[in-house]
């Protein structure tokens, strides 16, 4: 066996010597202190509000997002997630203490949080600065070294990062990488003890593979067909303004956007009627002033373009109905806010997840039906339920599993640090956000001191009829 020199491992992956930097300052940066870490997450607070209005100009560069949207989905989310931490970083890095089991009687236990070592980052487009800070500020809180590649697609959110990062981090902590799919997957070569991936399910399997071959634990934040469910009692005016607001953000191009709703047939009018109402007084009463807003972002490619429109034109060639919108402009990548209505299950436009701003309404004439369509697809990151009837909530909330859900409302438990964020299935595996975060990118060890005290010797070989009498009387203990 032939062994492969240093130099030609760095020719041969060309992260190589970052990946062993980093792999070299593992062990001291597993020592750091509470303070320490909180010091480098305030540095990281106040160098990023000293650049916020750079922050706004990378990000419209990069797709047109409004500045006052780059503060409440970027900035905003980034700054809850840091000062939650910086808040109770102590009290999480603490041993948790254990009871002692009575068969255990004389020991006593406790789980310690232990950094897991160096972690990879890869950030979407869409969230293009908050998708790759969020995860950072847990990496970094657990004590982690860590290696972020944020999207190719956000060229100048990108290059703002790296700078930022690098102004803040030694580079021996924190490394950011740029490249494209092809630098990524030299990425995923690279034995990191945990891997951390925001996007879709295609190229999160192929993250779930990599991290399979260096048995290393992975989280993955996916997406899904998000529904939004309105009942019969719901208020509709609210129920529009909600799901719009959801749907419509940063262009559509959310993870947690209400891809569809499903909405009675007797209240189906009226609800499109208050979409259309709540689209006109949020982006322009005609088609011409929404093009015209500078308060809607586009999408952020071609690409992403090319496939909006083609879902779209395809439905309504189907039969689907535009209700307001179905307006493009392929030269800026534009797609107007749009309302889908008689739209069938089977339509293009519900075969994938949409991630841009066109909206299905399908109508159902019973819950029963709502419910059976929701578990025909797989499960979803998020649903969101309006209704008034607690019983109908609840029981939408125990026949149907997504990875988190809003009543009377769209998005919020996204901002919500002490809830969970994750998805199931389809939608993701593991979860972070505050405390969450702070253990996913931990190991929790479990340690046990044996005191003076012990019955352990009880046990011990050869096995006598006095040995197996005692371990007679210990099982009684748990039946």
């Amino acid at each position: 066996m032939r062994v492969v020199s240093m130099d030609e491992q760095a020719r041969k992956n060309p992260f190589q010597e970052t990946f062993e930097r980093l792999r070299a300052r593992r062990w001291e940066l597993a020592q750091t202190s509470a303070r320490e870490s909180i010091a480098r997450l305030k540095k990281l607070r106040s160098t990023l509000v000293e650049r916020r209005e750079a922050l706004y100009q990378a990000i419209h560069q990069d797709f047109r997002k409004p500045a006052a949207e780059v503060e409440s989905s970027e900035m905003l989310m980034a700054l809850v997630e840091l000062d939650h931490a910086i808040k109770h970083l102590g009290r999480w890095m603490k041993p948790r203490k254990v009871g002692t089991p009575v068969l255990l009687t004389g020991t006593r236990s406790e789980v310690r949080y232990e950094p897991k070592g160096v972690v990879l980052i890869i950030s979407p487009w869409n969230y293009p600065f908050q998708l790759a800070i969020a995860p950072l500020v847990g990496a970094v809180a657990a004590g982690n070294c860590v290696m972020l590649k944020p999207s190719e697609k956000t060229p100048h959110t990108a290059a703002f990062i790296e700078q930022l990062v690098r102004d803040v981090f030694d580079p021996s902590e924190v490394a950011v990488v740029q490249g494209g799919p092809q630098e990524s997957q030299a990425l995923l070569e690279l034995p990191f003890d945990h891997f951390f991936f925001t996007g879709g399910p295609r190229v999160g399997r192929l993250v779930m593979e990599a991290a399979a071959k260096h048995l290393a634990g992975v989280t993955l934040e996916l997406g899904g067909k998000s529904p939004a469910v309105v009942d019969e009692s719901a208020d509709l005016k609210v129920a529009a303004e909600r799901i719009a607001f959801g749907k419509f953000l940063n262009g559509g191009q959310t993870c947690v956007a209400p891809d569809y709703v499903l909405v009675p047939a007797a209240k189906e009018e009226e609800f499109l009627t208050r979409m259309r109402e709540t689209i006109e007084r949020f982006y322009g009463k005609t088609e011409d002033a929404r093009k015209a807003n500078p308060d809607f972002c586009r999408m952020v490619d071609d690409g992403q373009f090319n496939r909006v429109n083609r879902l779209m034109e395809r439905s309504v060639q189907g039969g689907a109905r535009v209700v307001v919108g179905g307006t493009v402009d392929a030269a800026s990548h534009y797609i107007a806010p749009t309302v889908l209505a008689d739209v069938k299950p089977e339509a293009p436009i519900m075969e994938e997840e949409i991630f841009g701003p066109v909206l299905p309404v399908l109508r159902y004439e019973r819950l029963d039906d709502a419910v059976k369509h929701i578990r025909s697809g797989t499960k979803p990151l998020a649903m969101y339920i309006f209704s008034q009837d607690r019983r109908a909530v609840d029981r939408l909330l125990s026949e149907t599993s997504a990875g988190g859900t809003c009543v009377n409302t769209t998005m919020m438990h996204f901002s919500h640090a002490d809830l969970p964020f994750g998805g199931i299935g389809e939608s993701g595996v593991g979860n972070y956000h505050g405390e969450y975060g702070f253990k996913t990118f931990s190991h929790e060890r479990a340690v046990l001191r044996q005191g003076p005290l012990s019955f352990l010797h009880t046990f011990f070989p050869p096995y006598t009829q006095k040995a197996k009498k005692m371990g007679r009387m210990a099982s009684r203990l748990f039946e």
